[in-house]
């Protein structure tokens, strides 16, 4: 009892001596004292229970310190002194609390002042430089907050609660977001995942709030440069948590009120959106269950009726009015150019994926469980705001696709055996249409396996032609002809109708030395 009286007594003395000289002489004093008194506490809890609980209390001096340091006359972001005395008061505090909830909630006290210093080492100016003084007190301070809080129900929800509920230029979390040190990113981002963790309420307020909106955008847009970071480094540790808050976002159901959130007025998609739609797609190629609500799948539904639509529309104007015929040299650009189309239909494949592996998913789980529901009905018979339902729009798309991009056989666009010429590739960037034709094309296999009517009704909307006429290669999707010669299989089926129709369908060409299909004299094209 008579050491830790003294320890407590210690650091109150050097507190007040501190204090009373409030120079900058006395901080080497000072931060040396914290810096041996901190590696005590990380190693003995029981110390740490005993320091935060006895005689004389630590924690007036210890408020005092914070204040003094949140309030000091010519703080700056750049004075070294500083930021070395910040360092140490937050890891004194950071190890203080670690565990112990008594601890944590008298160290609570000092969070507006821990606030305080988090805004001025997060300013653009403190920023500016890659090797800021303002890094190691920034990340001091975020673990010293997460520690004060972590475990800490009641904390977790006060700080939750009033950091989502902040002005928006007062929150820190957005400033700390943009910290060019991964460090402090990754500190920050464990501090979160701990903060919605298990909690449906502060998940609702980080996907439905407009704070919690400015957030995620941040965070997704941070999360885009991270995706390259090296294995093992910092940064990829911290795109690793960026998509673990991301995945229990998407757990707890909240997809379709973050992805709305993310929205841009006049905007079909937002480049967030896009990012979000990754996530998505990462998270659930990596289930191996069906828990996903109903409302994600109407959200889907409305994404690829909207991205579809806005394709459709968008092809239509390129290839210019009634006009079917693929682009050839005769006309090298497109009548008009829409600059969104390679986004939108980078981010209409992105939302089919996520359509086909629930798609999979349900089915399997309906194949063992026959009373379970299959959600492929709802992707089934979804229809868009005008009236045009799944099988119509895809198979629109697709026949609008085949006319707009050209296919890429062995590095070279193929020849159209009506002109004779080379199909000239649209005038936009072809990235954005990977894959798209192939996911297309996959995407009506899926749904219309052993489901007689919707393969019904890929055949009244001309939908057997359109896959048929898929079974090429085409290096811009890869595997294209497998997914369309499955996709016919499952067309046809146990469906005598579609049967018919495909022997109804002559051979109008025919495969050349070099690879080429060419036309038969006097066939009929359908």
């Amino acid at each position: 009892m008579s050491d830790q009286y003294s320890l407590n007594t210690r650091f109150c003395e050097i507190c007040a001596g501190f204090l009373s000289k409030s120079g900058k002489d006395s901080v080497p004093s000072l931060t040396r004292a914290l810096d041996t008194i901190a590696t005590d506490l990380a190693r003995n809890e029981d110390l740490r229970t005993r320091m935060g609980s006895d005689d004389p209390s630590i924690w007036p001096s210890l408020h005092q310190l914070w204040n003094f340091l949140a309030n000091y006359p010519s703080a700056d972001a750049d004075d070294p002194p500083f930021g070395i005395l910040i360092v140490s008061i937050a890891r004194f505090t950071r190890n203080l609390t670690a565990g112990v909830a008594m601890n944590q909630q008298n160290a609570y006290a000092d969070e507006p002042s821990l606030r305080r210093i988090l805004h001025l080492y997060s300013s653009w100016s403190a920023f500016r430089s890659t090797d800021s003084n303002a890094f190691p007190p920034t990340r001091m301070v975020v673990q010293a907050l997460s520690n004060i809080v972590t475990t800490n129900e009641d904390l977790i929800s006060r700080l939750w609660n009033t950091y989502l509920t902040l002005p928006e230029e007062q929150v820190v979390l957005i400033r700390l977001l943009g910290s060019p040190d991964p460090k402090t990113l990754l500190s920050l981002l464990v501090l979160m995942v701990n903060c919605i963790h298990n909690s449906t309420e502060r998940r609702s307020l980080l996907a439905k709030s407009r704070v919690g909106a400015r957030i995620c955008i941040t965070l997704l847009d941070r999360m885009v440069l991270l995706y390259d970071a090296e294995d093992s480094s910092d940064s990829a540790k911290a795109f690793d948590y960026g998509y673990h808050l991301f995945a229990h976002l998407f757990d707890g159901g909240f997809v379709p009120d973050l992805y709305n959130s993310l929205s841009v007025e006049g905007e079909v998609i937002a480049p967030p959106q896009t990012t979000l739609l990754k996530l998505l797609d990462s998270y659930l190629q990596s289930s191996q269950t069906c828990s996903m609500h109903c409302d994600m799948c109407h959200m889907l539904s409305g994404i690829f009726f909207r991205l579809s639509s806005y394709s459709q529309s968008a092809i239509r104007r390129a290839i210019g009015p009634g006009n079917s015929e693929p682009l050839d040299g005769t006309n090298e650009l497109p009548q008009e150019l829409d600059l969104l189309l390679p986004k939108t239909c980078e981010a209409l494949v992105l939302a089919t994926q996520c359509i086909v592996k629930i798609s999979l998913l349900s089915e399997d789980q309906w194949n063992t469980d026959p009373s379970a529901v299959d959600l492929r009905v709802v992707f089934r018979d979804s229809t868009s705001v005008d009236g045009q339902g799944t099988a119509e729009s895809v198979i629109e798309l697709l026949r609008l696709l085949d006319t707009f991009l050209p296919r890429i056989y062995f590095g070279k666009a193929v020849i159209n055996p009506a002109t004779n010429r080379n199909v000239a590739s649209p005038a936009a960037d072809p990235s954005g249409f990977l894959y798209l034709k192939r996911d297309l094309v996959r995407f009506v296999g899926v749904l219309c396996h052993k489901d007689k009517a919707f393969q019904d009704r890929i055949r009244v909307c001309g939908g057997i032609p359109v896959i048929m006429n898929m079974c090429v290669v085409d290096e811009r999707n890869p595997y294209l002809r497998e997914h369309a010669i499955l996709a016919l299989r499952n067309l046809l089926d146990d469906n005598r109708e579609n049967k018919d129709e495909v022997n109804s369908i002559q051979p109008s060409g025919y495969w050349d030395n070099e690879g080429v299909l060419r036309e038969k004299a006097g066939a009929t094209l359908r």
